[in-house]
């Protein structure tokens, strides 16, 4: 059994990701934000991560709103994790009007409310210069971030300053984290402990049992024609493509996907074949490197204000190569 364990954080910025492609040992995954937003891709990733016997977790990013009200909606939305993945507060600056306005009060309020409906202490999510923001918060483990560069780099067995916080998972790398397997950036995160360890923070009362694959029953593509294709659980429309050899944007286009980023279990999707028309008029577009959002809506007709609205884009100034987005 490992003594520490590696693993990833990520959230709708990473859609096209297939966990069944890289390496890890675990992953936590964006489930809800502020007292609105949930993640379209959580269970998604989720899922696939049960499926290979992974360990996982779920978080909420804190937008400073009541903490009752904020812990209420992540508790609502992740109802069938609870006591099987560990829970977070991510805590960050961006979007949060707690931030400066009694932090140690705010997180803590929110970590009390999750702990008496549950049971389970959640993590707190905090970067290293910023700790003195949760210094208050009482017997609630830490997730601390610190990056020595913003070079890309892979998994790490020394991540840099290691030690110097009293932490149960430290994240060195963000978006210039890298995995094989996978070609956009995730963040890289380092866990103290075993995988019984993990569990404990999941589900502290329970029995530790290690996480096994499920055993997947392959269901041959159902064929017409060689042109057809019926989605598995686990599938992204990214991965049907690499399989026929084409491309995802072209098997949105012909089976009238408006959002490539939700496909269905049981769904047949047409590998080649004239478009289909998208009656919902929406229109998407997938982040190339070197754009932005003013220049994606100026080359669409639209604003960026609407773009960062519509995509759930927390911050205009920072998007990412890969995402793909709805731009009318």
């Amino acid at each position: 059994m490992k003594m520490t364990l590696k693993g990833i954080d990520i959230a709708s910025w990473q859609s096209n990701l297939n966990l069944h492609n890289i390496d890890y040992d675990f992953v936590v995954v964006k489930a809800t934000e502020g007292t609105g937003y949930i993640n379209p891709c959580c269970d998604m990733h989720v899922q696939q991560a049960i499926e290979m016997g992974k360990l996982f977790g779920v978080y909420h990013y804190a937008n400073g709103l009541d903490p009752i009200a904020e812990s209420n909606f992540f508790l609502q939305n992740i109802q069938g994790y609870i006591r099987k993945g560990i829970l977070v507060l991510d805590f960050e600056s961006g979007d949060n009007s707690a931030w400066n306005a009694n932090p140690n009060e705010w997180v803590k309020e929110w970590c009390d409310n999750v702990y008496s409906q549950t049971g389970v202490r959640p993590l707190v999510y905090i970067q290293a210069s910023a700790l003195d923001k949760v210094s208050g918060i009482g017997d609630y483990g830490l997730w601390v971030a610190q990056y020595a560069s913003y070079e890309p780099t892979y998994y790490q067995d020394t991540p840099w300053n290691e030690g110097a916080y009293d932490c149960a998972m430290r994240q060195y790398a963000g978006d210039n984290g890298r995995v094989y397997g996978y070609d956009g950036g995730v963040d890289l995160d380092k866990f103290y402990g075993d995988e019984e360890t993990w569990m404990k923070y999941a589900d502290p009362n329970g029995e530790y049992v290690a996480p096994q694959p499920q055993v997947q029953t392959y269901v041959q593509p159902v064929q017409n024609d060689g042109t057809t294709y019926i989605v598995q659980s686990g599938d992204t429309l990214s991965g049907i493509a690499s399989m026929y050899g084409t491309t995802y944007q072209h098997l949105a286009e012909i089976n009238g996907i408006a959002d490539p980023n939700v496909i269905y279990a049981g769904q047949e999707i047409v590998i080649s074949g004239e478009p289909v028309a998208n009656a919902s008029g929406e229109e998407y577009y997938t982040i190339q490197d070197g754009d932005t959002l003013s220049g994606i809506g100026a080359t669409h007709g639209v604003s960026w204000q609407w773009l960062a609205e519509v995509n759930n884009i927390a911050n205009p100034d920072l998007i990412h190569p890969g995402t793909t987005i709805r731009v009318r």
